[in-house]
């Protein structure tokens, strides 16, 4: 009891709201620059940096909802510091109230980075002084280093230095992209500490490489895909005990926390957990704060303090989600003009690097394929999730071009860094709306400009509006570029002349559609009103496929190809032959099929025959009744009894000497009948 008495420390927001600055926490700083939007801003000094202009402030959970904390509640047991900015500077790094090693100054400088982000001084204080955080932040402002140098940080802390097998800290994140991309940001912080190792585990790679690789050279820092962890932890064949080796874990980091249960982790992050100490640091960190996080923050971390960073862009009440740099633009046009205009925007920014979002793998595949024959002069790559060991390769080579275009869906939306990306250009909307959110960050990101187009059909125009509103994303309307050329029939040229193309767009036709059903936003992405033939024109389809979703429908304005598309054949001579072999192999058995058809041509349905021998039995009994039987009634009974006892006794409702006994009483009664017919019959005579 006396160990609970001590004094409730004061909060943290009421230092903030009174112009002070709590022990331990960096002050406010902020340039002030005249704004638009906001006609004061408080003023502080702060280290020069350009025309840049900010406002910060903090604000407690209760606060910021309006609604009292809960009686009884300790001050100090959850916090919320929320910060409104509208630029990324915060500070020198020298600034913050823990001083950081000097050689982990020296990478900063290295990399470019002479000041911190909001979400890095709200955060990296915190984690240094055993808080467990979560934080939200926008896309593109610095969350990644947030957790990187604290985890360095608390490692060099350690009074016990790790052994080679000994792991540190744990850094979980989605997509193996991500992954990828945090290690290689981690691999500049270990570089200058040659005592700490790190291993990378993700999909896609061969999991006894990677435990000879741990065995071998250690790993004090993890960072993995949930699956690729949680299978580590159970395998115990190659001699690997994970578990043992997490007990002198410090820090566990989710990344993109909200993603991770969305893909369905979270059976793989409870079992992890499961293995982990309970004295441990956690950060969680995301984009956008969903109930299912919130699930998380009270199951996983202890004593959390919640982070809140946040643009301020058209007005104070505003929660804009995408960076304040970003131009946000849409373009309406009809299915089968979509194309053409995404073919002649690209070929007029030639010189610039762009992602191309789609709805599906197969989309990626079939206009990735049209792309790299239409758009001349320029490096296009394709990335999706079912890629299993192209990936990384790909993604790796796409950071280093200056210019190029990525053609993939949404396995490239979350928390991937591609440096100078200048436009984010969604051919198909996502199928939840802070997906789109997510797809747009991939561009001005920390304080870089960038830009955003998403095509439209006429019909989804609503889907603008619903944008502004629920995601806080207004969006310009772009014009149709005028005299566009008219690609498609190069398109069914291709189709034609290669089988593969052929297969290709009908698989990415079917996947759309699929795709479009299941939208989450299905009040505007209606599938009653797509219009199919336009759509078909859009993939320049030579027919239309076959699906439970066209079933019963007509498309006047879709004319087929007046082609036999079997006999396309594949542009690759290995492939056409195996297809040639493959149709020989078909033909043979339909003809064995066939003949074993006309052998047994007098084989007839199950029910025709029982049809038929009920029809065979009622002209038996008709023939019979018109004969005259000589049949008793004694008879008639004696049967009718037999066949009692032979149904119960079937049912087993009497045993084999019981059915026997009625036989043979029947049997008696029938001859004690008979005999006293023939003694009757002597007595006549």
């Amino acid at each position: 009891m006396p160990a609970r008495c001590e004094r409730r420390p004061e909060p943290r927001w009421l230092h903030w709201k009174n112009g002070t600055t709590p022990a331990g926490f960096p002050p406010p700083a902020f340039i002030h620059q005249k704004s638009a939007f906001h006609s004061s801003v408080a003023k502080a000094p702060f280290p020069p940096s350009g025309s840049l202009r900010r406002e910060c402030g903090f604000r407690a959970a209760g606060l910021a909802t309006g609604r009292r904390s809960a009686p009884g509640r300790r001050p100090g047991s959850s916090s919320v510091a929320e910060r409104t900015m509208e630029h990324v500077t915060e500070g020198s790094w020298e600034s913050l109230p823990v001083p950081l090693h000097p050689q982990v100054l020296s990478v900063l400088r290295e990399l470019g980075f002479p000041y911190m982000t909001p979400v890095q001084s709200a955060t990296i204080p915190l984690f240094m002084k055993n808080k467990d955080v979560a934080a939200e932040a926008v896309t593109g402002s610095g969350k990644t280093l947030a957790f990187v140098i604290p985890i360095v940080e608390i490692l060099l802390r350690r009074e016990e230095k790790l052994k080679k097998s000994q792991v540190g800290a744990i850094i979980i994140t989605p997509t193996r992209e991500l992954a990828v991309q945090i290690e290689e940001v981690l691999s500049h912080f270990t570089k200058p500490f040659p005592q700490f190792s790190q291993i990378l585990w993700i999909g896609g790679r061969n999991p006894g490489e990677d435990v000879a690789r741990f065995k071998e050279l250690g790993g004090n820092i993890i960072v993995a895909t949930p699956g690729r962890l949680e299978d580590m932890f159970r395998r115990k064949a190659e001699g690997l005990d994970l578990a043992s080796c997490v007990r002198s874990l410090e820090v566990l980091v989710l990344d993109e926390a909200d993603r991770l249960l969305d893909m369905g982790f979270e059976t793989s992050i409870n079992t992890i957990l499961e293995f982990l100490p309970k004295q441990r640091r956690t950060g969680l960190f995301s984009a956008t704060q969903t109930q299912e996080v919130e699930n998380l923050v009270r199951a996983g971390l202890r004593n959390p303090v919640r982070i809140s960073v946040k643009e301020k862009g058209v007005a104070a009440s505003s929660t804009q989600k995408t960076p304040s740099r970003l131009e946000n633009h849409y373009m309406v046009c009809k299915a089968d003009e979509k194309f053409n205009q995404l073919v002649h925007f690209l070929r007029n920014h030639k010189q610039e690097k762009h992602l191309v979002f789609f709805s599906t793998c197969a989309c990626v595949e079939y206009y990735g394929k049209a792309l790299e024959t239409l758009v001349k002069g320029v490096k296009i790559m394709c990335i999706h999730g079912k890629m299993k060991y192209k990936r990384n390769k790909i993604f790796m080579e796409f950071r280093k071009l200056q210019s190029g275009i990525l053609v993939c869906t949404d396995v490239m939306a979350r928390g991937i860094d591609i440096p100078e990306v200048n436009w984010v250009l969604q051919y198909d909307p996502p199928s939840n709306a802070s997906a789109f959110v997510h797809r747009c960050g991939r561009t001005a990101r920390i304080g870089h400009g960038g830009s955003a187009l998403v095509f439209l059909l006429p019909m989804e125009e609503s889907y603008i509006s619903f944008l502004a509103i629920n995601q806080k994303c207004p969006l310009q309307e772009m014009k149709l570029q005028k005299n566009t050329a008219d690609l498609l029939p190069k398109l069914k040229a291709m189709a034609l002349g290669d089988r593969a193309v052929f297969e290709k767009g009908m698989k990415a036709f079917v996947s759309y559609v699929q795709a479009y059903a299941k939208h989450e936003c299905n009040l505007i992405f209606r599938l009653k009103d797509l219009d199919f033939a336009s759509l078909a024109r859009g993939f320049a389809l030579l027919r239309m496929p076959k699906m439970p979703e066209l079933r019963g429908k007509q498309f006047p304005d879709f004319v087929p190809v007046d082609v036999n598309t079997d006999t396309i054949p594949f542009k690759d001579k290995i492939r056409e032959k195996q297809r040639q072999k493959q149709l020989l192999e078909q033909q043979r058995k339909e003809k064995t099929e066939n003949d074993g058809r006309r052998k047994f041509i007098k084989n007839k349905a199950w029910s025709k025959q029982k049809a038929k021998k009920e029809k065979k039995k009622k002209l038996t009994e008709k023939r019979k009744r018109e004969e005259g039987s000589d049949m008793e009634d004694e008879d008639m009974e004696e049967l009718l009894n037999d066949t009692r006892l032979l149904k119960k006794f079937k049912k087993g409702k009497i045993t084999e000497e019981e059915f026997e006994k009625g036989l043979l009483t029947s049997g008696k009664r029938s001859t004690n009948k008979a005999d006293l017919e023939i003694s009757d019959l002597e007595d006549d005579c």
